[in-house]
This record gives structure tokens, C-alpha cells and sequence, in this order.
């Protein structure tokens, strides 16, 4: 049986698909830069293996200047793709606000609901926010992981499986980033919630906290409302945090395990150095969404709670019936008992 927040659920998701065009872009865009990130790697083989052995310097001017023209392409399309998706994100802001606005006037004017915080607007801007967030274009970029894994491969299979149990790792990290930090997100976000509600209520009715000589102890128990909040914040973001630092740190470390690993198999002629440079690039090119995401994933959580809150409430509050749109009416005149005076008679 449908709920009401499936029904609020498809709103959402019809202001989202019409504007699917954008996100095409950006995926399209996506592909163009993921690819263009091979310029590094590339480069660094063809250094290695081909200019420091030939000793050509027009082979190195060559290929800097081609280095430089994919890079400026890359770094073009990499910030039109992130235009793009700001784009999406103001248009599907902008679909919603009157249908918000409205659903919050709607639910105000219920006596149970009046007393209650509502948070429908602020909602539809956390989701817009984590639509914009770099985190939405990591998703982009995950799928090219495999493929910059499959490539460490080519180069050999011990620097493949180095870096496929290092990506594992990271991904296991994620969800236990996810598992950690997900619910004390979801109550410090209600926690920050009732707070600013309490906040709207005291400012609603400032002329009878004041005449009633009320003011400190309403700022008392709003401080009170305020620093179990802060408390609960602080502590996501030291889940967060930790979470993130180690993920950065471990991702260094692989990368210089991926070098040493790459020069014992050049001391034992199975690996050229351009290939174990390129390698390590590689690396950290296909576990910087990963990093990424679990950096961002604080702002993930509140768009996703803020998308059920909103879904929600947009269910409860359903759209206003249609109008009827009666004719414009003529501009007639009628004039009766008018006289007209000489000016001083």
C-alpha cells in the first residue's frame, strides 16, 4: 500500500528526471575527462622508456606541448561538467520551492503541527547542496576505477592485485563509514532541527517572551536545544574525520607500496621504470573517487535524510486542487449624476 512518503518520494524523483538532460552532459563529460586523466601516465611512460633512452630533446618539446593541450582540454571539460551539475541542481531546487513553500504554509496552519519545527525548505536546499557536492561527481568517476585497474594489470598482474585489494579495502572502509556515521548523522541533523524550530518559535512570539519578562529562560533552553546538537555534530564530524584521514593515509601508503613494488620488478628485469611510475599514477587516479566519496559522505548522508523528510512531508501535504480560471473582465465604466464646474464658480 502506497505511503506518504512514496507518493512525495515520485515528486522528487519527476523533478529530478526532467532535467536528465543535465546529468547526460555531465556523464558524457565524465567520460572525456577520465579518459584525458590517461595523459599523466602516459606521458611518464613514454618519458621514461622512449626520450631517456633516445636522449631526444624534440621528442620530450613534442610531447609536453601535447601533455599540455590534453591537460587544458581536460581541465575545460572538467569544469564545465561541474557548471553542468550546478545547473541540475538550481533547476530542481527551483521545480520544487513553490510546491515546499506551500506544503510548510499548509502544515503551519494545523493546530498539532503549529508547536512542531519544519524543516521542508531547508530540506530542499540540503538536497540541492548534495546534488552540487563533489562527492556526485566521484559517482561519475567510479565507474572508470575498473578500468584504470584493468590497466595496472597490463603493466603486470603483482601491481594489479596490489591495487585491487588496496580498492577493496577502501571500499570496505565506505560502508563502515556508512554503518559508523549514518544514524549519529540522521540525530544531529534533527537534533540542529529542533533547535532551529525552537529558534523560529521564540522570534514568532518575541513580544510576549519579552512582556512577560521570559527572555532568559527561553535563551536558556534554546542554548540547552543548541549545545546537544553542536555535541552530536562535532562527534559526526570526528567519525568523519578519523574515517577520511585514514583513508588519505592509507592511500599514500599504497602508492608508495605500488612504487616499491614496481622497482623489485624492475630489479628483476620484469618491469620497465616508465611502467612503474605510470603504474602508481594510475593508482591513485582509480582510488580517488573512492577517497572522495568517504571525504564527502557526511553531506551524502543529510541530502539522502533530507530527501526522505522532504518526501515526507510533501506526501502528507498533497498539491492544492485545480482552479477553475474564470475570464478576465471587461473594463466598463458606467457614470450617473456627473456635472462639470468652471474652476472658482
Amino acid at each position: 500500500m502506497p505511503t506518504p512518503a512514496n507518493h512525495g518520494s515520485e515528486e522528487l524523483r519527476a523533478a529530478r528526471r526532467a532535467n536528465h538532460s543535465l546529468l547526460l552532459s555531465v556523464f558524457l563529460f565524465s567520460v572525456f575527462v577520465n579518459l584525458l586523466m590517461l595523459t599523466g601516465p602516459l606521458f611518464m611512460l613514454q618519458v621514461y622508456d622512449r626520450v631517456l633512452s633516445s636522449r631526444s630533446g624534440e621528442t620530450l618539446t613534442a610531447l609536453f606541448l601535447l601533455v599540455v593541450a590534453l591537460y587544458a582540454m581536460m581541465g575545460i571539460l572538467d569544469y564545465a561538467r561541474g557548471r553542468v551539475l550546478a545547473r541540475f541542481g538550481a533547476r530542481f531546487q527551483t521545480a520544487l520551492d513553490d510546491r515546499a513553500f506551500q506544503a510548510v504554509l499548509t502544515r503551519a496552519v494545523e493546530p498539532g503541527n503549529r508547536a512542531k519545527p519544519d524543516s521542508g525548505l531547508r530540506d530542499l536546499e540540503t538536497i540541492q547542496t548534495a546534488f552540487t557536492s563533489p562527492a556526485i561527481l566521484a559517482f561519475f568517476d567510479l565507474p572508470w576505477t575498473p578500468v584504470f585497474l584493468v590497466a595496472i594489470f597490463i603493466f603486470h598482474p603483482v601491481l594489479g592485485w596490489l591495487a585491487l585489494g588496496s580498492g577493496a579495502i577502501l571500499v570496505v572502509v565506505a560502508a563502515l563509514n556508512n554503518f559508523m556515521t549514518r544514524k549519529r548523522t540522521l540525530e544531529a541533523q534533527k537534533a540542529a532541527a529542533q533547535a532551529q524550530g525552537f529558534a523560529d518559535q521564540a522570534r514568532a512570539s518575541a513580544e510576549i517572551v519579552r512582556s512577560q519578562g521570559m527572555g532568559a529562560a527561553i535563551s536558556e533552553r534554546w542554548r540547552r536545544q543548541r549545545d546537544s546538537a553542536l555535541v552530536q555534530t562535532v562527534g559526526v564530524s570526528d567519525w568523519t574525520g578519523l574515517f577520511t584521514a585514514g583513508t588519505k593515509a592509507f592511500r599514500l601508503l599504497i602508492q608508495s607500496a605500488m612504487l616499491a613494488a614496481g622497482a623489485w620488478l624492475v630489479l628483476r628485469y620484469e618491469l620497465t621504470a616508465g611502467a612503474m611510475i605510470a603504474g602508481s599514477i594510475l593508482l591513485g587516479r582509480a582510488l580517488a573517487p573512492i577517497e572522495l566519496a568517504i571525504g564527502q559522505w557526511g553531506g551524502l548522508q543529510r541530502g539522502t535524510a533530507a530527501w526522505r523528510s522532504l518526501a515526507q512531508t510533501l506526501g502528507e501535504i498533497p498539491p492544492p486542487p485545480a482552479t477553475l480560471t474564470l475570464p478576465r473582465p471587461e473594463a466598463v465604466l458606467s457614470v450617473k449624476g456627473v456635472h462639470a464646474y468652471v474652476p472658482g464658480t
